[in-house]
């Protein structure tokens, strides 16, 4: 292993941290351990990175969210026969609730580098042209009447041979 002289003593490559190794200005940390609470509750962590991911995420989380609050004002409404107006408040806070609690978890530093990674990996799939994606539906789909076609084929035998040997007092189409 190499060694590195240092203030006069001879010390091991491993020993030694150079100053400023990480390529950063003094002071500043990696990105990675920034913390989203530095800039306050709205700061987005790692801003632009995995936009597609994190607005369907977004997305489902606000669907997900509409319904709950939905459901719950017509739970109270008609199960509970509590009065609209509380009802509806009820809804409302709810979804203010969960609306903050998806906002926080969604700019949670492991949660963002999941999505970003995520985004990433799906850049790197080789989707199916249009023209792929056609002739192999209408391959499953001539398939599937196929089958069908052979599984009545094989039904109207068994019916007729189970009415030939009494099992059955009708054959298979009355």
């Amino acid at each position: 292993m190499a060694s590195v002289t240092k203030n006069g003593k001879k010390t091991m490559a491993t020993d030694v941290t150079a100053s400023g190794s990480s390529g950063l200005p003094e002071g500043k940390q990696p990105e990675k351990y920034v913390r989203a609470s530095e800039g306050g509750m709205f700061t987005i962590v790692k801003k632009g990175q995995g936009y597609w991911t994190r607005m369907g995420t977004a997305g489902v989380a606000v669907l997900l969210i509409a319904l709950i609050s939905i459901n719950t004002h017509i739970i109270l409404k008609d199960q509970f026969r509590v009065a609209p107006n509380i009802s509806i408040s009820v809804a409302i806070a709810l979804a203010i609730a969960l609306s903050i609690t998806a906002w926080k978890l969604m700019n949670k530093p492991t949660h963002v580098d999941f999505l970003i990674a995520t985004d990433s990996e799906m850049k790197k799939v080789n989707w199916t042209s249009r023209a792929d994606l056609i002739g192999a539906t209408k391959v499953v789909i001539l398939f599937m009447f196929f089958i069908a076609a052979f599984l009545l084929l094989i039904d109207v035998i068994f019916g007729y041979f189970f009415q030939l040997i009494t099992v059955l007092k009708t054959g298979p189409f009355g």
